[in-house]
């Protein structure tokens, strides 16, 4: 038994590391030895390029934290520099894996990205939080050396309210697949959960690549923590020629070891692809079994009992480190979170990287996992100081009407079967009262109970907010397309606004940010909503608004850590201006005239 369980320790972090979250093929990092140079040209794809001068770094790799802090960059991105860079890397691709399929796959390059192999452009992510991959098999050169050429362009580098980074600042890895194969993001599980029973439905996708019909068999293979299988299945498929297929199937357990917060229990789904009698593909996937319920009255219940969600909210970089956070540092600072009373994080206001996601299944901590901070119009971003100052407007909304659904489909095809991912949001603040959407409710009077004084009420030439509502079913559609297990929600900014719109209505649960005073109206109004705080404060007042409310089933605390970004005013200028003010103060003009004083 002592054997049994050592083999399949090794076997799981065999397959953890070696099988990369893109779910099948062989896979390996290949993150050592790039070449980098912050500049553009053109041709810098070419395999003719000299780059022997360029700088040899190892990817994770994020610029921006390198680069040098001025007051003339905005303060939005904590008055750091994005720019425009390349990166190179040179592969040797063996003569015997010609018949296989090469590809290249990225869990994040912030932004607006472009890869190529051997001078050949295999595509564009504009995305910089969305994991990718290409088939670079038309372009391999195989018994050779190959070269791989990354174009990464953040010239808009005020693109967000907080920092980004800038770079390949998440893994990359080389797959090698044969032609026949699990589709990227292809194996699917999700549990129901009974009394003494627990089921976990399987849906894998697969492809065919070959030139010929290919007969299938499909075997699943659940393992629970002591290394024992605990259920299996076999399936037979025929799909044709450069088509795909799927199969569906159930795993039924009895007395299934639940995932919880204070037991964080995972089985090994063993999804293995046989074809002529012989394993083409096999993948591992880290799965469990845990019940989720949403109720407008009670509110969350995690396996039938209810709790408080306390949550706090967390961006993607790690202070110093910038954006390239190792594993290590993201582990250290979950478990610290936990150990202080958190028990859930959401992602603000984007996906992680795919260990943070391990890192809570793993520790027992709940996600809400974000997509969006802006939608079809920017929002302002602030260039030299949090909320004053000259607003910028940069930012991803350019690419939304053509990247919007592919993207979150993405990030929800990627993440699904984390046991700690209990919900989705598809925006964030998008609903801020003229920021960029404007209503009349703006204008406050009779029962609104609201205004908008700062932003000078209703704004009829703004975009008319009335658009929320059609924006967010289409975005709900797209996380349903793909996982119907979870809710899907959004945080909203300006509530008594977006309670005017379909907004609210096409959500499962709805986050209000910083709108405790709405918690009794809106329950009262709206019954069946389930509300919780999507951003709180960190006040006894925000708390007892959700401890004292069975309807409220917990809140996000803004924030758990804190980030760079969102900067006040840059600190040696307002040194100069309290100086000045100093220097007027004992009519020093005529003593200094040569002194320029600083507003």
């Amino acid at each position: 038994m002592i054997i049994k369980r050592l083999l399949f320790g090794i076997f799981v972090l065999t397959h953890l590391s070696v099988f990369c979250q893109i779910s099948f093929g062989d896979s390996k990092k290949i993150n050592e030895d790039w070449k980098f140079i912050l500049q553009d040209d053109i041709g810098l794809q070419s395999n003719l390029v000299d780059d022997s001068k360029w700088e040899i770094i190892d990817i994770p790799h994020d610029w921006s934290i390198k680069q040098q802090l001025s007051p003339t960059l905005a303060s939005a991105t904590g008055y750091l520099p994005g720019g425009i860079a390349w990166y190179r890397k040179t592969i040797s691709i063996p003569l015997d894996r010609k018949g296989e399929k090469v590809y290249l796959y990225f869990e994040g390059v912030y932004n607006r990205s472009e890869v190529f192999v051997n001078g050949k452009s295999l595509g564009k992510r504009p995305n910089g939080y969305i994991s990718f991959a290409y088939d670079a098999t038309p372009y391999i050169k195989y018994g050779e050396n190959n070269s791989i050429a990354v174009r990464v362009d953040h010239s808009k580098s005020a693109d967000s309210r907080w920092y980004t980074g800038s770079g390949i600042y998440r893994n990359v890895w080389l797959v090698y697949s044969n032609p026949v194969h699990i589709a990227q993001w292809g194996v699917y599980a999700y549990p129901e959960v009974e009394k003494h029973s627990g089921t976990l439905n399987i849906e894998v996708e697969l492809a065919n690549d070959s030139g010929n019909k290919a007969s299938i068999t499909v075997v699943n293979e659940l393992i629970d923590n002591a290394g024992e299988t605990v259920a299996r299945s076999s399936d037979k498929i025929q799909i044709a020629s450069n088509e795909s297929g799927n199969i569906s199937t159930k795993l039924k357990v009895e007395n299934p070891k639940l995932w919880s917060i204070d037991t964080p229990n995972l089985y090994q789904l063993k999804t293995i692809v046989w074809k002529e009698g012989k394993i083409v593909d096999q993948t591992n996937t880290q799965t469990g079994f845990r019940k989720l319920t949403f109720d407008a009255n009670k509110g969350f219940a995690l396996n039938n009992q209810w709790m408080k969600v306390k949550g706090v909210c967390l961006h993607h970089d790690a202070g110093v480190l910038g954006s390239a956070v190792p594993r290590e540092v993201w582990k250290t600072r979950l478990q610290t979170l936990k150990e202080i009373g958190v028990n859930a994080i959401r992602t603000s206001h984007n996906p992680q990287a795919p260990a943070f996601y391990e890192l809570c299944d793993e520790l027992g901590l709940l996600v809400l996992n974000e997509a969006y901070d802006e939608w079809e119009f920017s929002k302002r971003k602030w260039l030299e100081g949090w909320n004053q100052g000259t607003p910028g407007y940069e930012g991803s909304y350019d690419i939304f009407a053509d990247w919007a659904e592919k993207d979150l489909e993405d990030m929800v095809r990627r993440d699904r079967n984390h046991m700690s991912v209990f919900a989705w949001s598809i925006g964030n603040e998008v609903d801020y009262p003229n920021d960029p959407y404007s209503h009349p409710v703006l204008d406050g009077g009779g029962d609104t109970g609201f205004s908008q004084a700062v932003y000078g009420g209703y704004k009829k030439d703004a975009p008319d907010a009335m658009r929320l509502g059609g924006i967010a079913k289409r975005l709900v559609g797209a996380v349903k397309k793909f996982d119907k297990s979870r809710p899907v929600s959004a945080g909203l900014a300006g509530v008594a606004m977006s309670n005017e719109t379909e907004y609210p209505d096409a959500l499962d649960i709805s986050g209000y940010n910083y709108t405790e005073s709405k918690y009794h109206s809106d329950h009262k109004k709206y019954p069946n909503r389930v509300i919780y705080g999507s951003e709180n404060r960190h006040d006894m007042e925000a708390w007892l608004a959700v401890k004292d409310n069975n309807h409220i089933f917990g809140q996000f605390l803004w924030t758990g850590i804190d980030y760079l970004g969102e900067s006040g005013r840059w600190y040696f200028k307002r040194v100069l201006f309290w100086l000045s003010r100093f220097l007027r103060s004992y009519k020093t003009k005529r003593i200094f005239p040569s002194v320029s004083l600083v507003r």
